[in-house]
Protein backbone atom coordinates (compact mmCIF):
# COMPACT_ATOMS: atom_id res chain seq x y z
CA UNK A 1 0.00 0.00 0.00
CA UNK A 2 1.24 3.41 -0.86
CA UNK A 3 2.47 5.84 1.70
CA UNK A 4 -0.98 7.92 0.56
CA UNK A 5 -3.25 5.55 1.36
CA UNK A 6 -1.79 4.41 4.69
CA UNK A 7 -2.85 7.61 5.58
CA UNK A 8 -6.50 8.15 4.77
CA UNK A 9 -8.81 9.74 7.17
CA UNK A 10 -11.96 9.66 5.40
CA UNK A 11 -13.44 7.89 1.73
CA UNK A 12 -15.60 10.57 -0.99
CA UNK A 13 -17.89 8.24 -3.40
CA UNK A 14 -19.18 9.23 -6.61
CA UNK A 15 -22.75 7.56 -6.88
CA UNK A 16 -23.72 6.43 -10.03
CA UNK A 17 -21.40 4.09 -11.96
CA UNK A 18 -19.36 3.34 -8.55
CA UNK A 19 -22.22 2.32 -5.92
CA UNK A 20 -24.70 1.72 -8.36
CA UNK A 21 -26.40 1.94 -11.81
CA UNK A 22 -29.90 3.04 -12.65
CA UNK A 23 -29.53 3.68 -16.40
CA UNK A 24 -32.41 1.10 -16.96
CA UNK A 25 -34.77 2.94 -14.55
CA UNK A 26 -33.67 6.45 -15.86
CA UNK A 27 -34.18 5.58 -19.43
CA UNK A 28 -38.03 5.03 -19.11
CA UNK A 29 -38.00 7.90 -16.54
CA UNK A 30 -36.58 10.05 -19.97
CA UNK A 31 -39.24 8.46 -22.49
CA UNK A 32 -42.12 8.88 -19.96
CA UNK A 33 -41.01 12.69 -20.10
CA UNK A 34 -41.26 13.03 -24.27
CA UNK A 35 -44.13 10.87 -24.55
CA UNK A 36 -46.26 12.96 -21.94
CA UNK A 37 -45.05 16.31 -24.15
CA UNK A 38 -45.25 14.36 -27.54
CA UNK A 39 -41.66 15.39 -28.02
CA UNK A 40 -40.68 13.62 -31.14
CA UNK A 41 -37.22 11.69 -30.98
CA UNK A 42 -35.81 7.73 -30.45
CA UNK A 43 -36.08 5.63 -28.12
CA UNK A 44 -34.06 6.11 -25.38
CA UNK A 45 -31.87 3.39 -23.70
CA UNK A 46 -30.00 2.32 -20.89
CA UNK A 47 -26.85 2.90 -22.79
CA UNK A 48 -27.34 5.95 -23.78
CA UNK A 49 -28.10 7.18 -20.08
CA UNK A 50 -24.59 5.28 -18.73
CA UNK A 51 -23.00 7.17 -21.83
CA UNK A 52 -23.78 10.60 -20.31
CA UNK A 53 -23.93 9.01 -16.57
CA UNK A 54 -21.11 11.53 -14.56
CA UNK A 55 -22.26 14.90 -15.96
CA UNK A 56 -24.90 17.22 -14.31
CA UNK A 57 -28.53 16.47 -14.98
CA UNK A 58 -29.07 19.45 -17.42
CA UNK A 59 -25.92 18.39 -19.24
CA UNK A 60 -26.72 14.81 -19.74
CA UNK A 61 -30.48 15.69 -21.15
CA UNK A 62 -28.51 18.28 -23.69
CA UNK A 63 -26.29 15.21 -25.34
CA UNK A 64 -28.62 12.72 -25.48
CA UNK A 65 -30.96 15.03 -26.90
CA UNK A 66 -29.14 16.76 -29.39
CA UNK A 67 -31.12 18.46 -31.76
CA UNK A 68 -34.28 19.55 -29.97
CA UNK A 69 -35.80 23.05 -29.90
CA UNK A 70 -34.57 24.81 -26.59
CA UNK A 71 -38.00 24.76 -25.04
CA UNK A 72 -38.14 21.25 -25.54
CA UNK A 73 -34.85 20.49 -24.08
CA UNK A 74 -35.63 22.85 -21.20
CA UNK A 75 -38.94 21.01 -20.33
CA UNK A 76 -37.19 17.63 -20.64
CA UNK A 77 -34.69 19.01 -18.59
CA UNK A 78 -36.85 19.99 -15.62
CA UNK A 79 -39.56 17.25 -15.73
CA UNK A 80 -36.83 14.23 -16.10
CA UNK A 81 -35.59 14.97 -12.58
CA UNK A 82 -38.48 14.05 -10.87
CA UNK A 83 -39.52 11.63 -13.29
CA UNK A 84 -36.03 9.45 -12.67
CA UNK A 85 -36.42 9.66 -9.13
CA UNK A 86 -40.09 8.25 -9.40
CA UNK A 87 -39.00 5.17 -11.63
CA UNK A 88 -36.43 4.93 -9.59
CA UNK A 89 -38.52 4.57 -6.27
CA UNK A 90 -40.74 2.13 -7.98
CA UNK A 91 -37.62 0.12 -9.66
CA UNK A 92 -35.25 0.75 -7.73
CA UNK A 93 -31.77 0.55 -9.05
CA UNK A 94 -28.40 -2.24 -9.32
CA UNK A 95 -26.23 -2.07 -6.38
CA UNK A 96 -23.12 -3.08 -7.53
CA UNK A 97 -21.44 -6.61 -6.45
CA UNK A 98 -19.40 -5.94 -2.89
CA UNK A 99 -21.13 -2.59 -2.10
CA UNK A 100 -23.20 -3.57 0.72
CA UNK A 101 -20.66 -5.55 2.73
CA UNK A 102 -17.93 -3.31 1.85
CA UNK A 103 -19.37 0.00 3.11
CA UNK A 104 -20.33 -1.64 6.49
CA UNK A 105 -16.50 -2.85 6.77
CA UNK A 106 -14.96 0.51 5.34
CA UNK A 107 -17.50 2.72 7.50
CA UNK A 108 -16.40 0.53 10.68
CA UNK A 109 -12.87 2.54 9.51
CA UNK A 110 -13.80 5.82 8.42
CA UNK A 111 -15.88 8.30 8.10
CA UNK A 112 -18.01 7.85 4.44
CA UNK A 113 -18.85 10.43 2.23
CA UNK A 114 -20.24 11.02 -1.38
CA UNK A 115 -20.35 13.58 -3.95
CA UNK A 116 -22.55 13.31 -7.30
CA UNK A 117 -23.50 15.27 -10.15
CA UNK A 118 -27.26 13.72 -9.42
CA UNK A 119 -29.91 16.01 -8.78
CA UNK A 120 -31.58 17.40 -5.09
CA UNK A 121 -33.05 14.33 -3.74
CA UNK A 122 -31.63 11.37 -5.77
CA UNK A 123 -28.75 11.02 -3.33
CA UNK A 124 -31.43 10.51 -0.44
CA UNK A 125 -33.68 8.46 -2.39
CA UNK A 126 -30.29 6.18 -2.49
CA UNK A 127 -30.15 5.72 1.11
CA UNK A 128 -33.88 5.47 1.67
CA UNK A 129 -33.87 2.33 -1.15
CA UNK A 130 -30.86 1.10 0.18
CA UNK A 131 -30.62 1.54 4.03
CA UNK A 132 -27.15 2.83 3.70
CA UNK A 133 -27.58 6.46 4.84
CA UNK A 134 -26.24 5.84 8.36
CA UNK A 135 -23.31 5.15 6.88
CA UNK A 136 -22.57 8.04 5.43
CA UNK A 137 -21.44 11.36 7.53
CA UNK A 138 -22.36 14.10 4.43
CA UNK A 139 -22.96 14.23 0.74
CA UNK A 140 -23.22 16.98 -1.54
CA UNK A 141 -24.53 17.30 -5.14
CA UNK A 142 -25.11 19.64 -8.22
CA UNK A 143 -28.62 19.69 -7.89
CA UNK A 144 -28.50 21.34 -4.46
CA UNK A 145 -25.44 23.79 -5.20
CA UNK A 146 -25.52 24.42 -9.01
CA UNK A 147 -21.58 23.78 -8.40
CA UNK A 148 -18.77 21.23 -10.34
CA UNK A 149 -17.61 18.13 -8.70
CA UNK A 150 -14.62 19.66 -8.06
CA UNK A 151 -15.94 22.10 -6.05
CA UNK A 152 -18.60 20.14 -3.94
CA UNK A 153 -15.79 17.42 -3.38
CA UNK A 154 -14.04 20.92 -2.24
CA UNK A 155 -16.79 21.80 0.43
CA UNK A 156 -17.52 18.45 1.54
CA UNK A 157 -13.72 17.66 2.45
CA UNK A 158 -13.55 21.59 3.80
CA UNK A 159 -17.07 21.17 5.59
CA UNK A 160 -16.09 18.16 7.43
CA UNK A 161 -12.57 18.96 7.95
CA UNK A 162 -10.87 16.07 5.78
CA UNK A 163 -7.49 15.90 5.73
CA UNK A 164 -6.37 13.06 3.76
CA UNK A 165 -9.66 11.76 1.56
CA UNK A 166 -9.60 9.17 -0.74
CA UNK A 167 -12.05 9.70 -3.95
CA UNK A 168 -13.32 6.91 -5.41
CA UNK A 169 -14.88 7.70 -8.55
CA UNK A 170 -16.06 5.68 -12.38
CA UNK A 171 -15.61 8.71 -14.80
CA UNK A 172 -12.96 11.30 -16.21
CA UNK A 173 -14.97 14.15 -14.33
CA UNK A 174 -14.06 12.13 -11.09
CA UNK A 175 -10.86 12.17 -12.14
CA UNK A 176 -10.42 15.88 -12.79
CA UNK A 177 -12.09 16.69 -8.94
CA UNK A 178 -9.58 14.47 -7.20
CA UNK A 179 -6.84 15.88 -9.03
CA UNK A 180 -8.07 19.38 -8.63
CA UNK A 181 -8.50 18.94 -5.08
CA UNK A 182 -4.92 17.14 -4.76
CA UNK A 183 -6.79 14.10 -3.52
CA UNK A 184 -5.68 10.61 -4.17
CA UNK A 185 -8.07 9.01 -6.92
CA UNK A 186 -9.75 5.04 -6.59
CA UNK A 187 -11.28 4.51 -10.33
CA UNK A 188 -14.04 2.06 -9.91
CA UNK A 189 -13.09 0.07 -13.25
CA UNK A 190 -16.12 -1.88 -13.00
CA UNK A 191 -18.43 1.23 -13.55
CA UNK A 192 -19.13 3.45 -17.06
CA UNK A 193 -16.00 5.25 -18.11
CA UNK A 194 -12.03 4.87 -18.31
CA UNK A 195 -9.68 6.68 -16.64
CA UNK A 196 -6.35 7.12 -16.64
CA UNK A 197 -4.52 9.21 -13.41
CA UNK A 198 -5.30 6.99 -10.57
CA UNK A 199 -3.63 5.90 -7.47
CA UNK A 200 -5.22 2.47 -7.91
CA UNK A 201 -7.63 0.28 -9.87
CA UNK A 202 -10.69 -1.46 -8.67
CA UNK A 203 -12.19 -4.19 -10.65
CA UNK A 204 -14.53 -4.61 -7.43
CA UNK A 205 -16.01 -3.27 -4.87
CA UNK A 206 -14.77 -5.74 -2.71
CA UNK A 207 -11.17 -4.48 -3.81
CA UNK A 208 -11.11 -1.26 -2.00
CA UNK A 209 -12.44 -2.80 1.46
CA UNK A 210 -10.11 -5.67 1.07
CA UNK A 211 -7.04 -3.23 0.42
CA UNK A 212 -7.72 -0.43 3.40
CA UNK A 213 -9.67 -3.14 5.90
CA UNK A 214 -8.45 -6.22 5.63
Amino acid sequence: MSQRLARLDSIVFDLDGTLWDTCSSCAIGWNNVARRHAIAFREITADDVRSVTGRPHVACIREIFVGLPEEHLALLAEETQDEDMRIINERGGLIFPGVAEGLERLAARFPLFIVSNCQSGYIETFFDLTGFGPLFRDHECWGNTGWSKTENLRTVIARNGLSTPLFVGDTVGDEKAAMDNDVPFAFASYGFGKCSNMILTLDTFQQLADLLVG
